[in-house]
Protein backbone atom coordinates (compact mmCIF):
# COMPACT_ATOMS: atom_id res chain seq x y z
CA UNK A 1 0.00 0.00 0.00
CA UNK A 2 1.11 3.47 -0.93
CA UNK A 3 1.36 6.18 1.95
CA UNK A 4 1.45 9.45 1.03
CA UNK A 5 3.08 10.60 4.31
CA UNK A 6 6.45 12.22 3.48
CA UNK A 7 6.78 14.38 6.73
CA UNK A 8 7.47 14.37 10.19
CA UNK A 9 4.67 15.79 13.27
CA UNK A 10 7.42 18.17 13.31
CA UNK A 11 8.56 19.47 10.11
CA UNK A 12 4.71 19.31 9.48
CA UNK A 13 4.13 21.32 12.62
CA UNK A 14 6.56 23.44 11.87
CA UNK A 15 4.96 23.97 8.17
CA UNK A 16 1.85 24.75 9.02
CA UNK A 17 2.82 27.48 11.25
CA UNK A 18 5.29 29.20 8.87
CA UNK A 19 2.47 28.86 6.19
CA UNK A 20 -0.08 30.64 8.63
CA UNK A 21 2.65 33.61 8.95
CA UNK A 22 3.44 34.04 5.68
CA UNK A 23 -0.32 33.88 4.67
CA UNK A 24 -1.05 36.66 7.30
CA UNK A 25 1.91 38.91 6.31
CA UNK A 26 1.43 38.46 2.27
CA UNK A 27 -2.38 39.07 2.27
CA UNK A 28 -1.48 42.52 5.22
CA UNK A 29 1.29 43.68 2.44
CA UNK A 30 -0.83 42.64 -0.65
CA UNK A 31 -3.62 45.27 1.08
CA UNK A 32 -1.12 47.93 1.78
CA UNK A 33 0.97 47.84 -2.23
CA UNK A 34 -3.16 48.15 -3.40
CA UNK A 35 -3.67 51.26 -1.10
CA UNK A 36 -0.68 52.33 -2.36
CA UNK A 37 1.07 52.63 0.90
CA UNK A 38 3.82 55.51 0.93
CA UNK A 39 5.93 53.69 3.13
CA UNK A 40 6.24 50.80 0.97
CA UNK A 41 8.02 52.95 -1.83
CA UNK A 42 11.16 51.22 -1.60
CA UNK A 43 10.10 48.31 -1.98
CA UNK A 44 8.20 48.91 -5.81
CA UNK A 45 10.54 48.32 -8.72
CA UNK A 46 10.75 52.10 -10.60
CA UNK A 47 12.88 53.66 -12.94
CA UNK A 48 13.23 57.53 -12.97
CA UNK A 49 11.37 57.70 -16.65
CA UNK A 50 8.17 56.13 -14.39
CA UNK A 51 7.75 59.49 -11.85
CA UNK A 52 8.21 61.79 -15.50
CA UNK A 53 4.88 59.90 -16.62
CA UNK A 54 2.16 60.72 -13.70
CA UNK A 55 1.75 59.06 -10.85
CA UNK A 56 -0.58 56.22 -13.06
CA UNK A 57 2.51 54.61 -13.61
CA UNK A 58 3.80 54.43 -9.85
CA UNK A 59 0.37 53.18 -8.92
CA UNK A 60 0.71 50.41 -11.71
CA UNK A 61 3.77 49.13 -10.28
CA UNK A 62 2.59 49.48 -6.79
CA UNK A 63 -0.92 47.24 -8.32
CA UNK A 64 1.55 44.70 -9.64
CA UNK A 65 3.69 44.49 -6.28
CA UNK A 66 0.10 44.15 -4.47
CA UNK A 67 -1.20 41.40 -6.97
CA UNK A 68 2.30 39.33 -6.51
CA UNK A 69 1.49 39.32 -2.88
CA UNK A 70 -1.73 38.20 -3.29
CA UNK A 71 0.08 35.11 -5.70
CA UNK A 72 2.51 34.47 -2.88
CA UNK A 73 0.03 34.02 -0.36
CA UNK A 74 -2.04 31.33 -1.98
CA UNK A 75 1.27 29.61 -2.30
CA UNK A 76 1.90 29.80 1.05
CA UNK A 77 -2.10 28.68 1.66
CA UNK A 78 -1.63 25.76 -0.34
CA UNK A 79 1.75 24.36 1.58
CA UNK A 80 -0.37 25.08 4.72
CA UNK A 81 -3.27 22.67 3.16
CA UNK A 82 -0.30 20.07 2.61
CA UNK A 83 1.18 20.50 5.99
CA UNK A 84 -2.12 20.29 7.79
CA UNK A 85 -2.40 16.68 5.80
CA UNK A 86 0.20 15.70 6.85
CA UNK A 87 -0.53 16.54 10.63
CA UNK A 88 -3.20 14.42 9.70
CA UNK A 89 -1.73 11.46 8.07
CA UNK A 90 0.69 11.65 11.34
CA UNK A 91 -1.60 11.74 13.83
CA UNK A 92 -3.82 8.44 11.55
CA UNK A 93 -0.55 6.72 11.49
CA UNK A 94 -0.11 6.82 15.34
CA UNK A 95 -3.52 4.88 15.94
CA UNK A 96 -3.08 1.87 13.73
CA UNK A 97 -1.73 -1.16 14.83
CA UNK A 98 2.00 -1.86 13.50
Amino acid sequence: MVSLLCCGPKMAACGLVLSAWGVVMLVLLGIFFNVHSAVLIEDVPFTEEDFKDGPERIYGLYEQVSYNCFIAAGLYALLGGFSLCQTRLNKRKEYMVR
